[in-house]
């Protein structure tokens, strides 16, 4: 019982620094959110993707809930970009795609290591997994509900070319965000997840 419970501590304790660590990237300039013309590079999503790999899924979407939630906050009170608050104060937009990023890349490294049997390859996989629904959910969602002239002009287009602007996106920052998760994440979740793993 009282291993259990000094488990459960220690659980409940690397929880709050994962949403400590995200109010630090969100709020410090250029530390979580590094401003790219109406647009703006994340780190945000590495540290969602290495919560879900060292707690699972569900602590995952939490972490990304936190970050989803602060994204829609900021939208109104302090926008991350010139896009922010023409669509990031729709919380479809903005809180979803980050619970979604925990759930499929955490449910992906635990069937990757299944499959591969190799933690770093499984890691590597969840990141490409994670980048891939924060851009593409993001994204899609930002098609599906703003076609509208106001969002195009953010990037420059008329409403007509929304589409391929967000493609070039995805291409652009969407890849450099990949990049990014896929370098980092193993480096970070791996020997996490092995000082866990000597602590049980």
């Amino acid at each position: 019982m009282a291993k259990k419970r000094h488990q459960q501590i220690r659980h409940n304790t690397t929880l709050a620094i994962f949403i400590s660590i995200i109010f630090l990237q969100d709020f410090i300039p250029f530390f979580g959110n590094i401003p790219l013309g109406p647009l703006s590079i994340t780190t945000l999503h590495v540290t969602v993707i290495i919560a879900a790999i060292v707690l699972g899924p569900l602590d995952g979407a939490i972490i990304g809930g936190v970050w989803g939630f602060l994204t829609w906050v900021r939208a109104f009170a302090a926008p991350s970009s010139p896009l922010a608050p023409l669509v990031f104060v729709n919380p479809v937009v903005s809180i979803v795609p980050r619970v979604m990023i925990g759930i499929l890349a955490g449910y992906t490294f635990i069937g990757l290591c299944h499959l591969v049997k190799n933690k770093s390859w499984a890691a590597i996989g969840a990141a490409i997994v994670g980048s891939v629904t924060n851009t593409g959910l993001v994204l899609g969602l930002i098609y599906l509900f703003y076609r509208t002239p106001a969002v195009a002009q953010t990037y420059g287009v008329d409403v007509n070319h929304l589409l391929i602007a967000l493609e070039t996106v995805m291409a652009t920052n969407g890849l450099a965000e990949l990049i990014l998760a896929v370098v980092l994440v193993p480096m970070i979740a791996i020997p996490v997840l092995e000082v866990r793993k000597r602590l049980q």
